[in-house]
């Protein structure tokens, strides 16, 4: 794998279309956040094709396009068209009077001991747009983004207001200190703002964490790391607008590319994949998911 142009954390974000050279083919790329790879699709090819199964996601080139996933946080492929049967429809809505869990900055799987190492997320294409955004984070940026905007009669709570929340602290948590501090943040945050005041504090926390929440665009596929021995990032369902509803919106699909999309001999492990989606139902009562994105982890 080669880039024509080299990019790293410490550099600006380069916005402009480059070249690299990955599995036998040339691909049209931009880094937009330090974090993101954008795949615009294969060099001389502008029409959109299932390149993702065709090529990327070939047995012999899959585990390198995985890797490149765990290595990069959010990999974006534009210019999908692929009629897969491995996705499903991504489960949960949002009221005017209640956010949804997919509201909350969260990794998929986090009741569970085994977490997908990454989650797919897809935009198929579709006679309606999608408004609604999906904002993308690293998992400690998005902690410390928390902090950052809390509110300070939040921070003085009496579940908040012992904890050692100072960054220099955050940047030395490993991933489980991470969940335990968000969860608790979290919350507070849930029990004390009203829908569309938690909504607004978490567009401050889109905004601090710099994370990346462009538009979907019809054909799109996201990769996500989620649990892996990378970089692991957040994810989150953006109203960038107070949610009124009553607007119509193309639909998301998802997998768990790695668990779901097997090689020959491989085997799914159909107890993880059940426990996984349990997870994604809506909250009967409101209180279902203390144990997960609102609870500590």
């Amino acid at each position: 794998m080669s880039h024509t142009a080299g990019h790293s954390a410490g550099t600006p974000p380069d916005t402009n279309t480059s070249v690299m050279e990955f599995a036998n083919a040339l691909w049209r790329v931009r880094r937009p956040k330090p974090f993101v790879l954008v795949i615009e699709g294969e060099a001389g090819q502008a029409a959109p094709s299932d390149y993702l199964h065709d090529k990327l996601l070939l047995p012999e080139w899959r585990e390198a396009f995985y890797q490149l996933v765990d290595a990069t946080g959010l990999v974006v492929c534009l210019n999908v068209h692929t009629q897969h049967p491995a996705y499903r429809d991504v489960r949960g809505r949002s009221s005017k009077g209640r956010l949804s869990q997919g509201e909350y900055y969260h990794h998929d799987g986090c009741t569970g001991p085994v977490k997908p190492r990454f989650v797919e997320i897809r935009c198929p294409i579709q006679p309606q747009t999608r408004g609604i955004a999906t904002a993308v984070a690293p998992h400690r940026e998005v902690v410390k983004a928390m902090v950052h905007v809390l509110p300070a009669e939040l921070a003085a709570t009496p579940a908040l207001a012992g904890v050692d929340m100072r960054l220099a602290t955050i940047s030395l948590m490993d991933d489980a200190a991470l969940d335990h501090l968000q969860g608790l943040i979290t919350r507070t945050v849930r029990k004390k703002l009203n829908a569309e005041g938690a909504r607004s504090y978490f567009r401050e926390v889109d905004a601090a964490a710099n994370a990346y929440f462009e538009p979907w665009a019809l054909g799109e596929s996201r990769f996500i790391a989620n649990a892996n021995s990378g970089v692991t990032m957040q994810h989150r369902r953006a109203y960038q607008a107070p949610h009124t509803g009553g607007v119509a919106n193309g639909h998301l699909v998802k997998r768990w590319t790695n668990e779901e999309l097997l090689l020959p001999g491989q085997v799914a492990d159909l107890a993880l994949i059940a426990a996984l989606c349990s997870e994604e139902g809506d909250e009967a009562d409101g209180e279902r998911a203390e144990g997960c994105y609102l609870g500590a982890h």
